[in-house]
């Protein structure tokens, strides 16, 4: 059995999809299809035998042009995966169809996903309905639905395969700055004063983020914090998190890998995407306003003058939810 599972977006939404993944490996080969932005996480999960990368113009934002060639191109590449069923994994305001459209074209014998639209003969097995349920539950009910079953003893939590240790003396906490859009997280004066706070109550703290945002972190790690902006992989910082006492991150991916490995979340979160579907999949503390007028809107750049879901926020609850979650 080879089963083809497509998710296409961010390292955080294919973590979410482990599980997922997991229970489509009991079956036999699992082929991930998934974007350019999602294939380091991709790399990191267990069950999958291969990766197809694709940038698929109707979830990458910014969105590439729609090109005859790249869509044949796809197609004859899915055509040669010979898959025997394919999972499309989306979140509440994705369409599955225009994938499952090429994946018909590509001769994939059975497709399953969720949908609220009329499918037609583009889906076998077809989901309905958007419950508020966890993003990686979401996905775990296609996968069951496609008869596929987690293995004996398997959770359905996050997990990634065995990080490196990381070279840090312990006990520390780690503060992730950065996200994919400025909406889901804090604005770079508070992460800077929440540091200083965190060591006046005690803790290490290691500033972690990706190579753009390198001055980002050297801001917010200021004289306090140790500064690791740009010097690890994805995995590389998988192990860092592991060894963190907790992890103080927006709604971004690297809240899903503090999951993954095991370490409490302390998530800025935005109400901008709904917490019941995207909080961090594991212990946490949620701190936020999710009433704010943002709410629901989906937004990348905050519609509110002054982002006040997160700004309002204070320093010093951050350091009482790490005592929290440390507990």
């Amino acid at each position: 059995m080879r089963t083809l599972v497509a998710r296409l977006d961010s390292d955080g939404d294919v973590l979410l999809a482990g599980p997922a993944v997991r229970a489509a490996a009991t079956a036999g080969e699992v082929v991930l299809l998934c974007g350019p932005a999602g294939v380091r996480a991709a790399e990191l999960l267990p069950g999958v035998t291969r990766i197809v990368e694709w940038e698929c113009p109707w979830i990458t934002n910014p969105a590439p042009d729609v090109r005859p060639i790249d869509v044949e191109a796809v197609i004859a590449l899915v055509h040669g995966v010979r898959a025997d069923v394919a999972l499309i994994l989306t979140s509440f305001h994705q369409s599955p169809l225009p994938l499952a459209l090429m994946l018909r074209l590509a001769g994939v014998p059975k497709i399953v996903a969720r949908s609220v639209d009329y499918p037609g003969s583009l889906l076998d097995v077809r989901l309905t309905g958007d419950p508020d349920v966890p993003e990686a539950h979401r996905a775990l009910e296609v996968a069951l639905a496609a008869g596929f079953a987690l293995p004996e003893g398997d959770d359905g939590r996050l997990a990634v395969v065995e990080p490196p240790g990381a070279e840090l003396s312990r006990p520390y906490v780690v503060v992730h700055p950065g996200a994919t859009a400025p909406a889901r997280t804090w604005s770079p004066d508070r992460w800077a004063k929440t540091v200083v706070a965190l060591t006046a109550a005690g803790h290490r703290v290691v500033v972690t983020g990706g190579p753009a945002e390198a001055g980002l972190t050297g801001h917010v790690a200021g004289a306090c914090g140790t500064d690791l902006g740009g010097r690890t992989s994805l995995l590389e910082l998988a192990g860092v998190l592991a060894g963190a006492d907790a992890v103080v991150v927006g709604n971004t991916g690297p809240a899903h890998l503090a999951a993954a490995v095991g370490t409490p979340v302390v998530s800025l979160f935005s109400p901008v995407v709904p917490a019941v579907r995207w909080a961090p999949h594991g212990r946490h503390v949620l701190l936020g306003d999710q009433e704010a007028p943002c709410r629901g809107t989906r937004a990348r750049e905050c519609p509110v003058r002054g982002h006040p879901c997160l700004d309002l926020v204070d320093p010093a609850d951050v350091v009482a939810a790490v005592a929290e979650v440390m507990t």
